[in-house]
């Protein structure tokens, strides 16, 4: 798996778009560019990103949706704004929506890439992202895609992966159970929440051997992931 930094990139200008992301790329981070809020939050439902810039107004969903969005199930991920605004109501709105830092339009590459580096660096431990994690008795990876416990190594389908990410970035607190279709599934309708309610059900049989972790349905609201009975 590559050690990269992982950037989600969305500007609809094509020229700029493309221009920062050589310049990111040349710099050794792992770039996907789109060109608009909707896509973005469609890349972003597909793998885990690192580092998330949007440019705030964008067709389809600008840059403030988006943000808020990612946030309904992502609260770690960096948001860096790139805006030709200045006014000071729409670095609220930002700051509101989820943004980290707001970086206004003309700006230099190496201001940006500063931003980067130091939001980076404050939000992960050696400035990346954790995708490994130990678990009481349970051992996860979500690169790898695996379960292990006790020595026993379970693979998980991508559908199971993602849903279990999210329910460990969200450890202990209750992980609303829409948001969780609309990220892993794209759409919360009934017969997503049928075939969510079986992922639950398969990620509960593979943690049956774990004495310390277990998943809580929280009546009308979602799921909780609770470890050592906390």
């Amino acid at each position: 798996m590559s050690d990269k930094l992982k950037i989600l990139l969305a500007e609809d200008d094509a020229n700029l778009g493309t221009i920062l992301s050589n310049f990111l790329k040349a710099k050794s981070y792992d770039v996907t560019l789109c060109v608009d809020g909707e896509i973005a939050l469609q890349r972003y439902k597909e793998k885990v990103f690192d580092f998330i810039i949007l440019d705030v107004m964008m067709p389809n969903k600008d840059g403030f949706t988006v943000s808020k969005e990612i946030r309904n199930t992502d609260k770690e991920v960096p948001i860096l704004f790139l805006t030709a605004k200045s006014m000071e109501d729409d670095k609220l709105k930002g700051f509101e929506s989820g943004g980290d830092d707001y970086l206004t339009k003309p700006f230099s590459m190496e201001e940006l890439l500063a931003r980067i580096t130091a939001i980076s660096r404050r939000t992960y431990k050696e400035g990346k992202r954790e995708t490994s994690f130990n678990l009481s008795d349970v051992d996860y990876d979500y690169n790898k895609q695996t379960l292990t416990i006790e020595g026993n190594t379970q693979k998980l389908t991508t559908k199971e992966n993602e849903l279990f990410y999210l329910l460990v970035k969200n450890n202990g607190e209750v992980l609303d159970r829409n948001d969780a279709l609309k990220h892993v599934w794209g759409d919360d309708n009934y017969f997503n929440g049928r075939s969510m309610d079986v992922y639950i059900t398969k990620l509960r049989k593979y943690l049956s051997d774990s004495e310390k972790i277990t998943i809580q349905n929280v009546h009308g609201k979602g799921f909780k992931l609770i470890l050592d009975g906390k």
